[in-house]
């Protein structure tokens, strides 16, 4: 079942309920209404009756009976009895009075009786010559009457209310839920091949305009996302194709020079093991850039010293580089020892703090690189400073792309990952990555990852 027609079912549930709850209440108080005044009546009978019976006055009596007969008009068989107590109590029945009305009036002084169609109002009253009960009983065939007239308009009116709900529900139902249907049918248009369609904008500010919203910003989502796989692989098939042209070369030169004496062979297989080395690079930086997206609760997640965690920075940079020119400073280390602590993998950490080091040491030509370590504003920062060549100020907005390098860097040996690769890293560890460059003057990169708060 669709939502809209749940909603329509729904709608007329609820208005039958509320209908069948006035109707209820409508026809509940008209029946006590209607009953209580003919109880009233009869009451005001039985009174003047026992005005009539305790009188001895001629003139008295004939003045109630005028009254009696001129003000209130004779009811549908309307009968009068005057019981004696003591005649009732020797286990005497009166005809045409039901005897639980007696024990009532007997026990309360008054009671209002029914039986089938007929009402009875009965007192007991004290004269002097003695108790007697009144009872005064008649039929209410025109109460009754409106009764079941009242109720046939009732269920006639509940049964048109359904149809004519059901009819609304419907209508109300099918325009609530037509934008709905608008944005099912575009959405079903879009696909991998036309993901630059966006959905039409809903005016408002209920929730079809925000369902819009969050589909057209999913989409972009989605586009960015394909875009940047399309480019990924890209530039992932020609960084790769450049050297397995070097070796594919190399290899058939090597191969036509065999039976050539004199031939230089070391020097086609050096350029082999470059390309070698250099595929395995490109490989080894993809596989790194693929795994730094993984779920941060899949690694092995731990405490790390930020203090600690840069002399192994350093330590690795050593190995790689050996004449770096790479210094540390502990300057500006916070007192507290508890604002140098973070969480996160120690090794994915090394490797993101490593390649930007070891690219501020590449391009600074051995020229001093300074990594700084200091806590600002809940953040431990690794500040990493060169006086290398800089990036231009229109590349500096690409830096993090895969496979991208600044248009002055084309004597420099590198792929375009490990900057992309360290910002992964960062991010993973809900980090941030910010730069500040000046072409020929140098770069400085800033790491900051949150202080661990227990």
């Amino acid at each position: 079942m669709t939502i809209q027609k749940k909603v329509a079912l729904l709608f007329l549930v609820l208005t039958i309920s509320v209908i069948l709850v006035l109707s209820g209440a409508v026809f509940y108080f008209v029946h006590q209404f209607t009953f209580d005044d003919f109880y009233k009546r009869l009451e005001t009978r039985v009174n003047i009756s026992s005005q009539i019976h305790h009188l001895n006055d001629r003139d008295s009596l004939g003045m109630y009976k005028e009254i009696r007969q001129r003000y209130l008009e004779r009811l549908i068989d309307e009968k009068q009895y005057i019981i004696k107590p003591e005649v009732y109590t020797k286990g005497k029945t009166v005809k045409g009075v039901p005897r639980k009305l007696i024990d009532n009036i007997l026990a309360d002084g008054k009671s209002r009786f029914k039986a089938n169609s007929v009402f009875y109002a009965g007192n007991i009253f004290r004269f002097p010559e003695g108790d007697a009960i009144i009872v005064v009983s008649a039929t209410n065939p025109s109460g009754l009457n409106e009764l079941n007239d009242l109720e046939q308009v009732l269920i006639i009116s509940f049964l048109a209310s359904i149809l004519i709900v059901y009819i609304i529900g419907r209508r109300f139902s099918y325009h609530t839920f037509k934008p709905v249907r608008k944005i099912i049918k575009k959405v079903n248009t879009i696909t991998a091949s036309n993901l630059h369609l966006r959905l039409g904008d809903y005016s408002g500010n209920d929730e079809i305009a925000e369902l819009t919203q969050t589909f057209n910003n999913m989409l972009d989502r989605l586009e960015t996302a394909f875009e940047t796989q399309n480019n990924f692989i890209s530039n992932a098939s020609h960084e790769l194709r450049t050297p397995l042209a070097i070796i594919k070369g190399e290899a058939e030169l090597t191969l036509k020079s065999l039976d050539k004496p004199g031939v230089d062979l070391h020097k086609n297989l050096t350029e082999i093991l470059h390309g070698t080395q250099s595929l395995q690079d490109i490989i080894t930086s993809l596989l790194g850039l693929a795994q730094s997206g993984f779920d941060g609760k899949k690694q092995n997640w731990e405490q790390i010293r930020a203090d600690e965690l840069t002399f192994m920075v350093k330590e690795a940079v050593d190995k790689i580089i050996p004449t770096n020119n790479l210094s540390i400073d502990f300057t500006s280390l916070p007192d507290d020892v508890d604002k140098l602590l973070t969480e996160g993998n120690i090794n994915l950490l090394k490797l993101a703090i490593s390649n930007i080091c070891l690219n501020a040491c590449k391009y600074s030509e051995n020229k001093p690189v300074i990594l700084k370590v200091y806590a600002e504003n809940y953040s431990i920062i690794f500040s990493v400073k060169d006086q290398g060549i800089g990036i231009p100020a229109e590349d500096v907005q690409h830096i993090f792309e895969p496979f991208f390098r600044a248009s002055n860097t084309g004597k420099y040996d590198g792929h375009g990952v490990g900057l992309p690769l360290a910002l992964n890293i960062v991010r993973l560890h809900k980090g941030n990555i910010g730069i500040v460059s000046k072409e020929g003057e140098g770069t400085e990169i800033r790491v900051m990852l949150p202080i661990y708060r227990g």
